[in-house]
């Protein structure tokens, strides 16, 4: 299947990041039911053989294409460090958002490739791998859905929006305090999920099925792809404090929306504007 185009100058790179997802996608597929390998990485968080192969596919995919690219790799091996703000080109590249979900055969998991040019993320992939459903983003060229244009929600009244989240999984210093705002979130909002997979809830969050997603304590390689699906989709992305640009994808604070229930969400997550899990 051919990537989708989003007529715009980044269609190559584009479907460059489309077919490495899709042979990762048939790495994760081989091992499902089956991960070997699996080691602790940190607390409760882990890494199989199958994040290892599917990075590698993706990393050989990228640098035979761009091999003069960046490339900052969940997986440490192909990390080429962390600055916010490039010289050039970056991919941020996550082999398996959702490895927990992966080892118990929980859907979803997917893999995420996101490309960075200077100061700004221009291409954005995120392949659900159990659904094979593909979100692609451009930078100003909009979001699609296996290849249809798709947009976030109309939802405008807090007590009507459906969110999503992530709970504490590393560190629980701040649980106490995470778990006050959940309960305000909770009263106040209509429903809030919890999936596994940052890359799945934003761009769940991109074409409208939650109206927004938060979380504390993220990697860039999480949710930079996600990131650019929500903006194209129309969406807002900011940290706690509201700040945008390539700040979220490094600041470990994501809020994202639809954008009419974004004042509402920050203004419930005040309470953890200094906490960076």
């Amino acid at each position: 299947m051919d990537a989708p185009m989003h007529d715009s100058p980044y269609d190559l790179l584009l479907d460059t990041a489309v077919q490495a997802a899709r042979r990762a996608a048939a790495v994760i597929r081989e091992q499902a039911g089956r991960p070997g390998g699996v080691r602790d990485k940190s607390r409760n968080d882990f890494v199989t053989d199958a994040d290892e192969r599917a990075q590698a596919v993706i990393v050989e995919s990228l640098r035979e294409t761009f091999p003069r690219d960046a490339i900052l790799a969940e997986e440490g091996a192909a990390g080429d460090g962390e600055a916010p703000v490039v010289s050039g080109r970056r991919w941020i590249v996550d082999p398996i958002d959702g490895t927990t979900n992966f080892m118990h055969q929980v859907p979803p998991y997917a893999v995420s490739i996101a490309l960075q040019e200077e100061d700004e993320i221009v291409v954005g992939v995120v392949l659900d791998v159990p659904r094979d459903e593909l979100f692609t983003a451009v930078a100003g060229h909009g979001l699609q859905v296996n290849g249809e244009e798709e947009g976030v929600s109309a939802t405008d009244a807090f007590g009507e929006a459906f969110l999503a989240t992530g709970f504490p999984y590393r560190r629980f210093e701040h649980t106490d305090r995470y778990l006050d705002v959940l309960a305000d979130i909770l009263r106040d909002a209509q429903g809030v999920r919890r999936h596994g997979s940052a890359a799945v809830d934003l761009a769940w969050t991109a074409c409208g099925r939650f109206d927004g997603f938060f979380e504390t304590g993220l990697n860039p390689w999480d949710i930079a792809a996600g990131v650019l699906l929500v903006r194209e989709g129309g969406g807002r992305v900011t940290n706690y404090h509201d700040d945008a640009g390539l700040t979220p994808v490094f600041d470990q604070q994501m809020c994202a929306t639809n954008g009419p229930v974004h004042a509402a969400l920050l203004g419930h997550l005040a309470p953890m504007d200094d906490v960076r899990l």
